[in-house]
């Protein structure tokens, strides 16, 4: 499941993070919130996500699959 938690701080800082965004998508989600909160990016750390494919995620999916059989 795709999710985006907004933190937004009393003194106006945005903070966002992606859940289930594989790889480089989760910069897409990220330029949408710049557009739509009129907002600029400072600062960005990636989590191990970001540099997971959904090409992996389908491998390691299959791998559990034949393992629980």
């Amino acid at each position: 499941m795709k999710q985006i938690e907004i933190c937004i701080h009393p003194d106006g800082k945005i903070d966002a993070e992606t859940f289930g965004i594989k790889g480089k998508g989760c910069l897409k989600y990220v330029e949408l919130l710049e557009k739509m909160l009129h907002a600029q990016t400072v600062d960005s750390d990636y989590t191990s996500e970001y540099y997971e494919t959904e090409e992996e995620l389908t491998q390691i999916q299959e791998t559990e699959m034949k393992i629980k059989r």
